[in-house]
Order: C-alpha cells, then structure tokens, then sequence
C-alpha cells in the first residue's frame, strides 16, 4: 500500500499537470509553437513600427542605456531562476517527480512517428551541424568587413559550448531512462545543452540579420529562428534525453549568455560611432 507521502506526492498540482501535458503533449507542442512564433513576428512587426531608423542612423544614448540595463537584469533574472530550478531537483521533491511524471506519459502517449520526426529535428541543434556553420558564417562576416559581428559571432557559440559542460558537471544530473533508441547521450543531463546551443545560435543568427539584413527579411528570420529553438527543445524531453526541467534550464542560460554577447556588440557599436563622430 503506498504512504502517505506517496499519496502527497501524486496528488501534487504540479505533478498532475506533467501528467495532463504529456497525455496530451504534441497538442501542447503545436499550440506552444504556434504562439510561439506568431508571436515573434508580431513582435518584430511592432518594433520595425515603433523604431523605423536605418542602422546607420545616430545613436540614441538613452535607448542604449535602457537596453544595456534590461539585459542586464533579465541575465541576472535567468541565473536566479537556473539556481531554483536546480535547487529542486532533489531526491524525492516535487519538481524532480513532475519531471518523471511528464516523461513517463510522453512515453506511454506519443506515437512512434511522432518520434521518429522529432529524432530528426533535434540534429538541428546538435554540435555536428552548428560547428560548421559557425565557420562558414564567421567567414562571410570576415570577408565583408563585419570583423566586430565575426568577433562575436564566435565568441558568442564558443562560449556556450565551455559553459555548457561545466554546469553539467557541477549539477551531474542523470539522464531520463528510456528504451526507443532514438537518441543517446551520454553526459549529464541538466542544463540541456541542445536547448542551451540552439537559443544562442539561433538567436545570434537573428540579431546577425537584423544588423545585416533588409528590412523585409526581419520578421520570416524572428519567425524562423525562433521555431527552431522551440523545436529543437522540445524535441528532447519527447526523445525522453531531457527532463523538461534540463530543457528550461538550458533555454535560461543560453538566454543570459545571449543577451551578454548581444549587449556587448551593441555597446561596442555605440562607442566605436561615438569615437567616429
């Protein structure tokens, strides 16, 4: 007969919910996706409206400031939310059971297609494919005298690919257990690097076409790069390499380490027209 605890435990809210999203999770992963990236195009949409000057344009002091100050509070909001969740993650507390909770449901209600689609769309976010890529656009930066976009385009996904590893390490997670055959890993499991890797690359990709590209190009690019980081995150707690837990925590700090390399460029950009004019 289970114990009282056990009861506690199942009957928690949170618990239960996992349970309901994982009954139901590629309907959840649709309508996640689609506000998802309707969302960022309005965004895009709205800010093209609101903030219509040319990059060339003078720059606003105060507008900087502001930005500056806004990543630098949402950095420090990612890595107090990271320090939670992994505070949570106990032996026997609620989160760590709802993790559980949602990973054993996606593995007894996700249908085997469904799997095997998501076994190829997580390869959009592995290390194999985004090294190359890295290579190929820090060259086209180079070659067109971006030398400063080139600077931190790399520094940008070099540096995640060594924070990454380390934070594994200090949380050493287990991996979900799971018997599809799908993906395997081998490392830790929190904070998950593909999410981690995917919200930096892509995320950079975009703020390289939104310095670069025409204007027309801005919200199909938002659009697209933010599909594929919601794909490529979700992918892995349906492959069951992830708890959702390492998912979130993943896309929190590839978020805090974006926004660092982001802020950076600009601020550097601010003063190298400040010293030209």
């Amino acid at each position: 007969m289970p114990s009282a605890d056990t009861l506690l435990l199942s009957s928690s809210p949170l618990i239960l919910l996992a349970q309901q999203l994982g009954e139901h999770a590629l309907a959840w992963f649709a309508l996640a996706l689609t506000v998802s990236v309707l969302g960022a195009g309005l965004a895009c949409r709205m800010l093209q409206r609101r903030h219509p000057l040319p990059d060339t344009g003078e720059p606003d002091e105060s507008r900087l400031a502001l930005g500056l100050g806004l990543g630098f509070v949402l950095i420090l909001a990612a890595a107090v939310l990271v320090a939670w969740i992994a505070s949570h993650l106990g032996d026997g507390r609620t989160m760590g059971r709802a993790d559980q909770a949602l990973a054993d449901a996606i593995g007894a209600h996700v249908p085997w297609g469904a799997l095997v689609s998501f076994s190829w769309l997580t390869h959009l976010g592995d290390a194999q494919l985004l090294a190359p890529v890295c290579g190929v656009v820090a060259l086209l930066l180079w070659r067109n005298a971006h030398r400063g976009l080139a600077l931190g385009w790399v520094t940008a996904l070099g540096g995640i690919v060594v924070l990454n590893p380390a934070l594994k390490h200090i949380f050493a997670r287990a991996r979900p257990v799971h018997d599809h055959g799908l993906a395997l890993e081998t490392s830790f499991s929190f904070p998950s690097g593909h999410s981690s890797g995917a919200i930096v690359s892509y995320g950079m990709l975009l703020y390289l076409a939104l310095r670069l590209l025409p204007a027309r190009w801005h919200v199909p690019a938002a659009m697209a790069a933010v599909a594929a980081i919601v794909t490529i995150a979700c992918s892995r707690i349906f492959l069951q390499v992830h708890f959702a837990s390492d998912v979130a925590a993943g896309l929190l700090t590839g978020l805090g380490w974006l926004l660092v390399c982001v802020s950076s460029l600009e601020y550097a950009r601010h003063r190298k027209r400040r010293t030209a004019r």
